[in-house]
């Protein structure tokens, strides 16, 4: 890949990263506000609750859209990752066309849907619903693009990554 394109994607990335870090900051401090606001003062406040609620979806969709590369996403691969490379291929190009179908399937009635939310808003900020659920139309449109690119590759003869066990992380 062009090395300029590579610079701005990486750019690109950090500054998501840097986005998903500012929102976890923020969820975290307002829920510290939350405990400070009921259990030291007395007066339990819904805005800290409804706050984090919000950035917890916006977390997890622009974290999945924009900052989780495609050897972190999650998945069940006792097939795909014993699999030789031409194999794995082809397990990548069915795969991604059926994500490709759904996704794309699916986009006009999301974007509809998302659209129509205008009319409704949160309790206590106040928060266009259709500003708020905008971030799914951004995470499928990201998904369709990461799976055209995976298959474009695919096609062209570059198998997806052998699974590496002794990479694997628990998280425990």
């Amino acid at each position: 890949m062009h090395p300029t394109i590579t610079r701005i994607g990486g750019w690109l990335y950090r500054r998501a990263e840097n986005i998903l870090a500012a929102m976890q900051v923020a969820m975290f401090a307002a829920f510290i506000l939350q405990i400070v606001f009921r259990y030291l003062l007395n007066f339990p406040v819904g805005w800290t609750n409804e706050l984090s609620a919000v950035l917890w979806i916006w977390l997890v969709l622009w974290g999945a859209a924009f900052v989780l590369r495609e050897d972190e996403e999650i998945r069940f691969d006792l097939i795909y990752a014993g699999a030789r490379p031409a194999l794995r291929r082809i397990l990548l190009l069915v795969s991604s066309a059926a994500l490709l179908l759904l996704y794309a399937g699916s986009l006009p009635a999301v974007y509809d849907y998302v659209a129509f939310m205008k009319v409704e808003s949160t309790a206590y900020l106040k928060i266009r619903m259709d500003w708020l659920f905008s971030i799914y139309v951004l995470f499928a449109v990201a998904v369709l693009v990461r799976y055209l690119w995976l298959s474009w590759r695919a096609l062209r003869g570059d198998a997806p990554a052998q699974h590496d066990p002794e990479k694997t992380v628990s998280g425990v």
